[in-house]
């Protein structure tokens, strides 16, 4: 198996861009946020930024809070690429960007129209060459923009009829690393029951349950670091003893028994290919 060389950075959705008028909140923005760390895994302020606000319903509006947020840690080369068609995603300017970009950033929104405009084109395929074979090359995705980077990806389900058999569409995503179903503003929306039944369906793949201002950083497609002010769940169901979500009929409650659940945040690690948790000595400081 080809090892991955570029960076995957999903984020659980709503991370701080730096808008409260508090200086010292201000600070704690620029010196540890989420983007600052998107920032330096691109190579610093000089780094080439593009921003994908596709899945937004807002694209313009989202794509400045973006030219904001990047601006306020000193970036100096931030472009957002209104990418509103597969059309669009053939067109010479933005297959232009995507190929000299250093970091790609995807905004949250529907994440099916990220993989309905941009999945299977020519912006598609640079994405995941680049990803593959370029050392300090980032993708970036909030809430959808995470969500989009599976390959069995999370299209919609209910919270409220969570763990009742039906309760998760799947659609498929851009399969930059298929071997994760991610879900993302995970705890303040209650998504629990419908990664339970992604993994459920899915056993052989590790589900990622973001919290909001939390994401992951990947490297080698298999090396995660926990980043932000919430929690990742990891849900693991190779230890499934008990799994009935294929007799099912839909509306049905399932049973799992035996899967793996783990809690990490800042700073603790996670190796996918050995499914192995790696978490700070209790009595290390917040990093």
């Amino acid at each position: 198996m080809q090892q991955i060389k570029g960076t995957l950075i999903p984020i659980g959705g709503n991370e701080d861009k730096g808008i409260e008028e508090n200086e010292q909140y201000t600070l704690e923005f620029i010196d540890d946020g989420i983007l600052f760390h998107v920032v330096k895994e691109a190579g610093g302020i000089d780094a080439k930024i593009v921003v994908i606000p596709t899945a937004s319903s807002i694209p313009v509006e989202v794509g400045e809070n973006y030219l904001n947020a990047f601006d306020k840690l000193g970036c100096t080369d931030v472009t957002v690429l209104d990418i509103r068609s597969k059309e669009d995603s053939e067109k010479e300017t933005a297959i232009g960007l995507v190929k000299t970009a250093n970091c790609i950033m995807f905004s949250g929104g529907d994440q099916s129209k990220i993989t309905n405009k941009i999945g299977g084109t020519t912006i598609h395929n640079i994405l995941a060459d680049r990803y593959k074979n370029e050392e300090g090359f980032v993708i970036a995705g909030t809430s959808a923009g995470a969500m989009a980077m599976a390959n069995e990806m999370i299209a919609g389900g209910s919270a409220s009829e969570a763990f009742i058999k039906g309760a998760v569409t799947m659609y498929k995503g851009l399969s930059l690393i298929p071997e994760l179903v991610i879900d993302t503003h995970f705890i303040r929306r209650g998504r629990f029951g419908r990664q339970s039944e992604a993994v459920a369906k899915f056993p052989n793949l590790i589900g990622i349950g973001l919290a909001e201002d939390t994401g992951m950083i990947i490297k080698n497609g298999n090396d995660c670091t926990v980043i932000g002010s919430g929690m990742v769940i990891i849900f693991d169901g190779a230890t499934l003893t008990h799994n009935n979500e294929k007799v099912l009929k839909e509306g049905t409650p399932m049973t799992m028994a035996n899967m793996t659940i783990h809690v990490l945040s800042n700073g603790d690690q996670f190796d996918i290919k050995n499914r192995k948790v790696s978490v700070l000595p209790i009595e290390a400081p917040f990093i």
